[in-house]
């Protein structure tokens, strides 16, 4: 999980991108299903009043799931337009929202019964991601990490591929070109650790349909593109275009993931 001065400095300036573009982000990004967040809560055994920490909430995805719960939630996101949205879709709500990173976030050690974190775990600090959620769980508390994929039928998927091949770095483009699936780092850091029990696995898949300009906003709301200039940008958006035609809906296979440890 090392990596060097240039890699952090990297990730660091590409996870306050998506702030930039709270709206569009809180428009297109997918939510997360129910019976995955069912699954989640049932494994780790919490319930109303349970102290409950969500790591990078961005505009609330997952955030409006865990709200039905009862928990005593805490959401954290370093961007403030992300907090802002996340805050006006869930009004209702009592959660406790903070514009700070895991890394800065104050508490203290034994406080929560969950973490969890989606699609998100990854831009924190590699040696304090794991053992920071360790101190911060009680004992027997869980950590519980989500992804989710919109996967696209095979003319635009590979269509699609072939653009982010055509403008990805070396690396990125070999393991396009190869197909191969990415590590999930986050797991292998999680097992490697010694402070957590086995890893619990789910996944959920479904096919659905969503608008064409949804499409355009997913791949619009990626690191990668937010770190294009401007015009970059509008040729890929132009190209994407041009692929999905004049399709106003757009057939997917959402696939959401679940990996989620007890500490020890």
């Amino acid at each position: 999980m090392a990596e060097t001065e240039q890699q952090r400095s990297k990730r660091r300036r590409r996870r306050t991108l998506f702030d930039g573009v709270a709206e569009l982000y809180a428009a297109c990004r997918p939510g997360y299903p129910a019976e995955i967040i069912e699954f989640l809560t049932a494994t780790a055994g919490v319930g109303p009043g349970s102290r409950v920490l969500e790591v990078g909430c961005g505009t609330g995805q997952l955030t409006k799931g865990l709200a039905h719960y009862g928990f005593d939630l805490s959401a954290i996101d370093i961007g403030p337009a992300l907090i802002a949205a996340a805050q006006d879709g869930l009004a209702e709500a009592a959660i406790s929202f903070q514009v700070c990173s895991f890394e800065e976030f104050a508490a203290a050690d034994a406080s929560f019964d969950l973490i969890v974190s989606a699609t998100a775990f990854h831009w924190v600090d590699p040696e304090v991601k794991v053992s920071k959620s360790a101190r911060l769980l009680r004992p027997g508390g869980w950590l519980a990490l989500l992804s989710a994929e919109r996967l696209y039928d095979d003319r635009l998927a590979a269509a699609l591929r072939q653009m982010w091949i055509a403008r990805s770095e070396e690396w990125a483009r070999n393991a396009w070109s190869t197909m191969k699936p990415q590590v999930d780092a986050d797991a292998t850091a999680i097992a490697d650790s010694g402070l957590f029990g086995q890893l619990v696995h789910r996944t959920y898949e479904r096919r659905a349909t969503v608008p064409a300009d949804t499409v355009l906003g997913v791949e619009n709301t990626r690191a990668s593109s937010l770190s294009w200039p401007p015009d970059a940008r509008q040729a890929f958006t132009a190209e994407l275009r041009s692929h999905l035609g004049s399709l106003a809906q757009v057939p997917v296979t959402e696939q959401t993931f679940l990996t989620m440890a007890r500490v020890r």
